[in-house]
């Protein structure tokens, strides 16, 4: 084997992962596609020690710091595919086969923004999916919810605790059934209006943006909440027989909590690609946590 352990994906995650190796004196090589998730983002909150700074500066220095350890390499190469090999596990990327005896799928998750017009192109800017990251700085103004399926009154009240007092709006996915009984009530009791015109379009407006709906009613807003479809990126749970689980927006890689090891021995996966809940802070503790357990595992089962 090449290396001791392979990561795919550079971000937050995995950088993480690949500190706690070095910092055990493991050779590692970590193979980056450059698509971190909040690329887009301008600031980056509810980070402890980076709260309000951008996010490209915080992972260019998370970057540096794991890049200074002699036994870190990096591959600015997407992963194409992956596969078990005598002694571990081969990643093909930038036109060769990258092996190592571990492997640690670090590479996120596709978002499935909403297909509305005008809400790709908001998309971290107006039309966010994390309250607790972007929520305190729209200044508890009017704020929209997007959503549809069995969690999308609890998303739709989180929301709202971020929003003005009776002024948060519900917008019903195109198809989706609106909540009514129990959830409806609840929604109505914290203020919250639904409405179940479906949404047409999206447009900049002062302060935030505007939604226009079927009918002809405009919601000025100071933004909207989304909360998008997830998906893992490429084939490795096919290519390497790692089982999946559905959770709220979408899959995952199924993964002990413990140990952040897959249904396939020797694969650890962590960050987004492998939690329900998704932020910065979590991928951190995650990684790390995968890190130290494929250390481990190299220790006690070589």
């Amino acid at each position: 084997m090449a290396v001791d352990v392979v990561v795919v994906g550079g971000s937050y995650a995995g950088l993480a992962a690949a500190l706690q190796l070095a910092r055990a004196r493991r050779d590692v090589l970590i193979v980056d596609a450059g698509q971190r998730r909040n690329r887009d983002v301008s600031h980056a909150h509810g980070i402890l020690g980076h709260d309000g700074a951008a996010p490209a500066a915080i992972w260019t220095q998370a970057k540096a710091e794991v890049l200074r350890y002699p036994t870190v390499q990096w591959l600015d190469a997407p992963a194409v595919a992956a596969r078990a090999v005598a002694g571990g596990f081969a990643v093909d990327a930038g036109g060769a086969a990258r092996t190592g005896k571990r492997l640690i799928l670090a590479h996120g998750v596709v978002d499935g923004v909403p297909s509305i017009p005008g809400v790709r192109e908001r998309w971290a800017k107006t039309v966010f999916h994390c309250p607790y990251c972007d929520g305190y700085e729209l200044e508890r103004g009017k704020l929209g919810v997007l959503a549809s399926g069995p969690n999308a009154a609890h998303y739709a009240s989180l929301v709202a605790e971020w929003g003005a007092p009776g002024q948060t709006v519900f917008f019903v996915e195109a198809g989706a059934p609106p909540p009514d009984g129990p959830e409806a009530a609840a929604l109505a009791a914290r203020g919250i209006r639904i409405e179940t015109e479906p949404l047409l379009e999206a447009q900049d407006a002062p302060g935030g943006l505007e939604l226009l709906v079927r009918g002809g009613r405009r919601y000025p807003l100071a933004a909207l909440f989304a909360m998008p479809r997830t998906s893992l990126p490429g084939d490795f749970a096919r290519q390497l027989g790692c089982e999946t689980e559905i959770v709220p927006t979408g899959s995952i890689y199924k993964t002990d909590p413990r140990t952040k090891e897959t249904t396939v021995p020797g694969v650890f996966a962590c960050g987004d690609a492998a939690i329900a809940q998704h932020s910065v802070t979590y991928a951190i503790a995650d990684g790390a946590r995968a890190g130290i357990s494929a250390h481990q595992s190299l220790v006690f089962a070589p």
